[in-house]
């Protein structure tokens, strides 16, 4: 979770299309894996339109320019790690960490040097991801990173997603807060019947309680691998939690008989795209090891198969959903469930205008 950095942000008009409010950039996203940013290498990422060069220095640092050579705009991720500094594979201007021009190596004397450089985005390495800031970088000091104290501990293991989604970051927040939509998923989970039990929402966060309650049918061995049923299969309702607190989301699965998390997900959705139709999930699943040594290693396979097949599933129903948009034109959709009217309110409230859509002071 976050806390409120106390940064003044623009807020949309209540009311409007959400499917036209962009994400907050004043805030750290995931927008690679660290394994994918090699020693000596460089790697394309890319936030809301805006492209950025990855390069980790042979020292190993971790550095985000904009994506672009100040001379011919080449995209410097295109470019060569010379030790701490990146240099353009066109002309070979270097660049250091900070996006200052370190060497043009065929500048004249007395001739002008052109500009500074490019834009440099404060980055940070955690929990096996590359995050950057792409906001004001002023407040990129005073704006925390996600808390996820579990990611490291040794009585948990750590599964890690990155999977593109078609679709407005909006939609997922909606598809995992509204747990109503688990007939879509009758052929993993089998029968399950969600309860909602209760609610609370803020200007930044909409939380949700609900309790499941396995229904019958056929499940996914995966499935209870994960919600701690063990090997025996018991069946066992859980209290899932799902929060929304801008611009992450969290979802806890509590087994009735226990007080500990069996699981725990955090996930980010990062905009690709300028019209923000497109996004990159990130997410980390963290799950607690059973007494048995060895054991959640042998049933690591089962889970991933089935947190695959989750995911397959909701990514056809919310691609659907932003298919509909773009025929469309608008939003059309008809919420009879009121905390997705809460969330939608949040996502707004917290976002930032697109397609020049009104803002209130």
């Amino acid at each position: 979770m976050t806390e409120d950095s106390g940064q003044r942000r623009p807020q949309i008009t209540s009311g409007g299309d959400l499917r036209r409010v962009g994400i907050h950039p004043d805030f750290w996203y995931p927008v690679a894996r660290s394994k994918d940013v090699a020693r000596g290498k460089t790697f394309a990422a890319v936030f809301a339109g805006e492209r950025i060069a990855l390069y980790r220095t042979e020292r190993g640092a971790v550095f985000a320019l904009e994506d672009r050579c100040a001379h011919r705009q080449v995209p410097l991720s295109m470019g060569v790690v010379e030790g701490e500094t990146l240099r353009c594979c066109y002309h070979a201007w270097a660049y250091r960490g900070n996006g200052h021009i370190s060497q043009i190596p065929y500048l004249p004397k007395g001739v002008s040097r052109p500009p500074r450089g490019v834009r440099a985005f404060p980055v940070r390495e955690r929990y096996g991801f590359v995050f950057v800031f792409p906001g004001d970088r002023e407040l990129a000091e005073i704006t925390p990173l996600p808390e996820l104290p579990q990611f490291a501990a040794p009585t948990h293991k750590t599964m890690t997603f990155s999977r593109t989604v078609r679709c407005h970051y909006s939609f997922m927040h909606e598809n995992l807060l509204d747990m109503n939509h688990q007939f879509l998923h009758r052929g993993v989970l089998g029968r399950i019947k969600p309860e909602l039990l209760g609610y609370e929402t803020g200007p930044r966060f909409v939380e949700a309680r609900y309790l499941f309650v396995p229904g019958g049918g056929k499940k996914d061995r995966g499935a209870g691998l994960l919600s701690a049923e063990g090997i025996g299969g018991s069946a066992s309702p859980d209290v899932i939690t799902v929060r929304t607190e801008y611009p992450y989301q969290t979802l806890q699965a509590v087994p009735v008989k226990d007080d500990q998390p069996a699981f725990s997900l955090w996930v980010a959705y990062v905009p690709e795209d300028a019209e923000q139709r497109l996004n990159h999930t990130y997410g980390l699943l963290t799950i607690a090891r059973p007494p048995v040594p060895g054991l959640i290693e042998l049933a690591w396979p089962f889970i991933r198969r089935f947190t695959e097949r989750v995911f397959a599933e909701d990514r056809m129903a919310v691609e659907a959903e932003q298919r509909a948009w773009d025929e469309q034109g608008e939003d059309r959709n008809h919420e009879v469930f009121p905390l997705i009217l809460h969330v939608r309110d949040v996502l707004r409230a917290n976002g930032v205008p697109l397609d020049g859509q009104a803002m209130t002071p």
